[in-house]
């Protein structure tokens, strides 16, 4: 059985997947892709934010950044 930490860490690296794939997403999109709340998505995106893996250029709309990154 997975930890609630080990699901956390499997969604954030699929909604980081998701934006580096698509390009540029709404947190709407987000929520309706992955089936979880607004709040959920939201908490998701700060830690991708803080650790610079995403970013958002308008109110809504995230996108990845260039950073390398090695996803496992």
């Amino acid at each position: 059985m997975q930890t609630s930490t080990d699901r956390m860490l499997t969604r954030i690296k699929s909604i980081y997947l998701y934006i580096k794939q698509k390009g540029t997403v709404t947190t709407n999109e987000l929520v309706e892709e992955f089936g979880i709340t607004q709040r959920t998505v939201q908490r998701d995106l700060n830690v991708l934010e803080y650790n610079n893996l995403v970013t958002s250029s308008a109110r809504g709309k995230w996108k990845a950044t260039s950073k390398k990154t090695k996803v496992s």
